[in-house]
């Protein structure tokens, strides 16, 4: 068991909404750090496993992972791997956790994308601090990069958000994505290939008609929207502000 403080004390800050995934096969660890990230405002997700902690990641698309290296059936060095090579999680903030103290896990880590290193034994204190300076360098160098406005809609790839016109808009995280890959390239055509292998990935047993049902569920929830995703005949589709608010049913 990795040691810690014996007392939980609050590291506060104002109430995010704001996601961390804890990934640790240690359940004392697990729960206390997660105990200690919720005081301090974060909404915290827990995985146990490498598999877990990979396919939560994609669903619920956290700001933070804190990932321990030593994970069953996938190690914390695949989960990152994967997280980082993807384009839909790779802005996603990695924390590795090692018992181990060698210099090359903690350079293989920072090479495969992670944004910090914390070796146990640790204190869940100073480790919600780490997050939390994290959180608050990227929300200040990137914020524009960050925030993607077309119209009165807002896609918030910090907070993992979209907004329109200041109302958050509730999405899945599929359709968070898709909206994610338009609004990156607006006024462009994105085919429905590259669209199934950003969101989806060709490993799985989907075709082009999949792309065709979520871009009408996310149609019909941005239809307040001053923005319009236009289907383009024989290649895919592209979003273009509108001045008034409108659908394409093509």
């Amino acid at each position: 068991m990795v040691p810690f403080m014996p007392t939980v004390t609050s590291v506060r800050i104002m109430k995010t909404d704001y996601k961390v995934l804890v990934a640790d096969d240690e359940p004392d660890v697990l729960n206390l750090v997660g105990t200690y990230l919720k005081n301090a405002g974060f909404i915290v997700i827990k995985a146990q496993d490498g598999s877990s902690a990979l396919r939560k990641a994609r669903r619920h698309m956290p700001l933070v992972v804190v990932l321990d290296l030593m994970l069953p059936d996938m190690s914390g060095l695949d989960v990152c791997k994967s997280l980082k090579s993807d384009s839909s999680t790779a802005n996603i903030l990695i924390v590795m956790l090692t018992a181990k103290a060698e210099e090359i896990d903690r350079i293989i880590g920072l090479e495969l994308g992670a944004d910090d290193y914390v070796t146990k034994p640790f204190s869940p204190r100073e480790l919600v601090l780490r997050v939390k300076s994290l959180v608050r360098h990227v929300s200040t160098q990137g914020a524009k990069a960050n925030l993607i406005k077309l119209g009165d809609v807002e896609v918030d790839r910090i907070g993992v958000s979209v907004r329109v016109n200041g109302e958050t808009l509730d999405l899945t995280p599929t359709e968070y994505k898709l909206l994610n890959i338009l609004m990156e390239r607006r006024g462009r055509v994105v085919t429905r290939e590259v669209l199934l292998d950003e969101v989806w990935g060709y490993d799985q047993d989907l075709d082009t008609r999949t792309v065709d049902t979520y871009v009408a569920r996310l149609r019909e929830k941005l239809r307040q929207g001053q923005v319009n995703i236009e289907t383009v005949r024989g290649f895919g589709y592209r979003i273009k502000e509108v001045k008034s608010p409108f659908l394409a049913s093509q």
